[in-house]
């Protein structure tokens, strides 16, 4: 699977545990990468020192990680000089994945952590429509002309780039490792409603918003247009919540 994905992306899924010492951390992250589609299907992923160097981890901790993925069906492993740990693409396996997390997590903590990602956005926003260059705005906006919000898989992924590159304008490394650390835990539940095609063209609306607001050095503006994006895109995640308490699919439809 082709993937368009600037490197901030890939840093939010490569960066530094918090917890060094937890294998499941390892695995966490990496499956957050893979079902954003930050990490496409037949991809090789880095290699196992590469992995530890990154996360800041143990080898062993890295090879532990990498066992809970195999048994997972969301990677395999493959020897000889070609070999290596390459991603396992199963939509229904990822959905799967996604639905535990949601049982595991109470509507006040998902609610909790919108409301969280939100106030972080719109602070990144706002610094970067005070900060940001003619030519910083001018990229901003060629990257996300050129960004494929057709398919889900595409728009999740490009919504999660988006969000770093924005942060990048910021100008503040604090907000920066903020915005990869939520990211990286919170991210693949947030950009769930994507599935939706009106949810997408929804998103990627406020998107522009934003770009016009950091252009125009609007940080009002750019504050509002993106909690108003982090709201829009909650809406479906409690709504999918909701619905796997019931016993339900991700993509039932909500009963009236």
């Amino acid at each position: 699977m082709e993937s368009r994905v600037g490197p901030g992306a890939r840093e939010a899924v490569f960066a530094q545990l918090a917890d060094a010492g937890r294998a499941e951390q390892v695995a966490q992250r990496l499956t957050d990468g893979i079902v954003l589609g930050v990490l496409g299907a037949g991809e090789r992923l880095p290699s196992e020192p590469e992995l530890a160097r990154r996360f800041g981890v143990a080898l062993i901790t890295v090879r532990e990680g990498l066992g809970i993925l195999r048994e997972a069906g969301l990677v395999e492993t493959r020897r000889g000089r070609e070999g290596g740990s390459f991603v396992v693409a199963d939509d229904a396996d990822h959905r799967s994945l996604i639905s535990a997390r949601l049982r595991g997590l109470a509507q006040v903590e998902l609610s909790d952590m919108a409301v969280y990602f939100g106030a972080i956005l719109a602070g990144i926003a706002e610094r970067a429509a005070e900060r940001a260059s003619a030519g910083d705005a001018e990229r901003l906006a060629g990257w996300l002309a050129a960004a494929d919000f057709g398919t889900a898989a595409s728009a999740r992924t490009n919504q999660g780039g988006f969000f770093l590159e924005v942060a990048v304008l910021s100008q503040s490394a604090r907000l920066v490792r903020e915005q990869i650390r939520l990211q990286a835990e919170f991210g693949p539940l947030l950009l769930l409603g994507l599935d939706d095609d009106e949810q997408r063209a929804d998103a990627a609306a406020h998107d522009r918003r934003i770009v016009r607001a950091v252009a125009a050095h609007r940080p009002a503006e750019a504050r509002e247009a993106a909690g108003d994006l982090v709201r829009g895109l909650s809406v479906p995640l409690l709504a999918a919540k909701a619905r796997v308490e019931r016993g339900g699919a991700l993509d039932e439809p909500v009963s009236a």
